[in-house]
């Protein structure tokens, strides 16, 4: 259910009319004068989200110009064909509510490193059998939730956040290795600086679609000025064709033990994400706790979503938590808005040229938006462990899985002295991290009463159940 704040933002939003807008029906569906700008809105939200993490692997892997531009093409092409998944569904699988898919931040920590070492089929061939695995899980959802306790996912996303901070600070000083002259020079520092503070400022007083779409102003605002300062080559756009249809495996699959292991550990978080999203909006907007068939349809697109992305060579996708706030901002809960949205995608992933723009974008532009948003991730993750009682039990698990997280990360050389799939798992600190949480959260006693069940805010009702079946107080949540 939306705060006091969130309901002012509601009210303030341009785009929200509470007489004719606040559906609360996922099925209904608005007219087009409404929905057609209500989906362009949900694309700006997820916009900046969805194309930086292929920018960033790009650069890993030593990807061609050519190559980003694909990269970022697949990503929106995805993102909007796995959206309909989730707004449409087929068969099981599929929310069928309005939640938008795109490439997931979640799986950086581990497939930089293994794309690093390995290459990038390995990271895509990780991806297609962690996305099998989640919708085996979202098949039997309700039997293995409490394994993962708010503790267990609270540190897992705050790490996530914490790890990728670095890839975000160095982008904001020019990017590649550190050995270009202009490397964290007073040009690249003070940009990346210029568009933290425009997208803190936009974030923090920004209304309606602005607020949402912080990280996406704060990238435009630094692409203008950067382009009146000189700083971009366009030679990208100039390159790229104006339309091309995805192409299926162009770089392959390999399986390797270690990247798969790591892939599947933080799928399993990330489904409990997803569970959370929808959540959100069921009780945020459509007033009722969400339905088992709605949780288990959402988790089984996650891994539909993640394998399909393998397979048209982009990262894991996941559904997105921006969208869910623009939801509960707007108050409509349709479905076929979402849907619109996902026909936008795909459009957009039908040209390259786009990609070419999003391409040219100097590095510490996008370095100054990546340190916001993969401190509001970290931020999530502390969110998440408010849930939890920190007293002594829940503090040692806490400090023993930061303490491997940050400190792995931070001393490879320890890595480097393990077999070669080993080293690389431990690389990214986040897998040990996560198995080291799961195994003490299992282990140690709990004080007494204190066992794990899942919060009212996130219990889902029968399959069938009426949309007032939720319990009692819940929304308050």
């Amino acid at each position: 259910m939306p705060d006091q704040d969130e309901t002012q933002h509601r009210s303030d939003s341009t785009t929200a009319d509470p007489a004719t807008e606040q559906v609360r029906d996922p099925d209904v569906t608005p007219p087009l004068s409404k929905a057609i700008p209500l989906g362009l809105q949900h694309v700006m939200a997820m916009f900046a989200g969805n194309v930086t993490p292929p920018i960033i692997i790009a650069g890993v892997i030593g990807a061609t110009t050519g190559e980003t531009v694909f990269l970022i093409q697949v990503a929106l092409f995805v993102a909007g064909v796995c959206t309909l998944l989730q707004t449409l569904g087929a068969g099981p699988i599929g929310a069928r509510l309005p939640i938008v898919q795109g490439t997931s931040f979640g799986f950086m920590p581990v497939a930089l490193p293994m794309a690093s070492t390995f290459g990038l089929p390995t990271v895509l061939g990780a991806a297609f059998i962690a996305g099998l695995f989640q919708i085996g899980l979202g098949a039997i959802l309700k039997k293995i939730r409490h394994w993962f306790s708010p503790v267990v996912t609270g540190i897992v996303v705050l790490l996530i956040g914490i790890s990728l901070m670095p890839v975000g600070l160095n982008y904001a000083a020019g990017g590649g290795d550190g050995s270009a002259s202009d490397y964290a020079s007073p040009a690249n520092l003070g940009m990346a600086l210029f568009v933290l503070v425009v997208t803190v400022i936009v974030h923090q007083y920004g209304k309606g679609i602005f607020k949402a779409a912080s990280v996406l102003v704060g990238l435009a605002v630094g692409y203008v000025t950067a382009i009146a300062l000189g700083m971009v080559d366009f030679s990208p756009v100039a390159e790229a064709s104006w339309f091309a249809l995805p192409q299926p495996f162009v770089y392959g699959m390999q399986f390797e033990l270690a990247a798969i292991v790591g892939m599947v550990l933080i799928m399993f978080v990330v489904g409990l994400e997803t569970i959370g999203n929808i959540t959100a909006i069921t009780v945020g907007g459509a007033g009722r706790q969400p339905k088992g068939r709605e949780l288990s349809g959402g988790v089984m697109a996650d891994g539909a979503a993640t394998s399909f992305a393998a397979i048209f060579n982009t990262l894991p996708n996941t559904a997105f938590a921006q969208n869910v706030g623009l939801v509960t901002l707007t108050g409509v809960v349709s479905r076929h808005v979402v849907t619109i949205g996902g026909l936008f995608l795909i459009a957009l992933g039908l040209v390259p040229k786009l990609g070419g723009v999003v391409s040219a974008m100097p590095e510490p532009v996008l370095g100054g938006a990546a340190v916001v948003m993969f401190g509001m991730i970290a931020s999530a993750g502390l969110k998440i462990l408010q849930r939890c009682e920190l007293d002594q039990r829940n503090l040692l698990i806490i400090a023993v899985a930061i303490g491997l997280g940050v400190g792995l990360p931070a001393t490879e050389e320890i890595a480097d002295t393990l077999p070669g799939q080993v080293g690389v798992l431990l690389k990214s600190g986040l897998v040990p991290a996560a198995i080291a949480a799961l195994f003490l959260d299992a282990v140690l006693p709990r004080a007494k009463g204190q066992g794990y069940e899942a919060p009212e805010a996130e219990q889902a009702s029968d399959d069938d159940a009426p949309a007032d079946d939720a319990p009692a107080g819940s929304e308050n949540r």
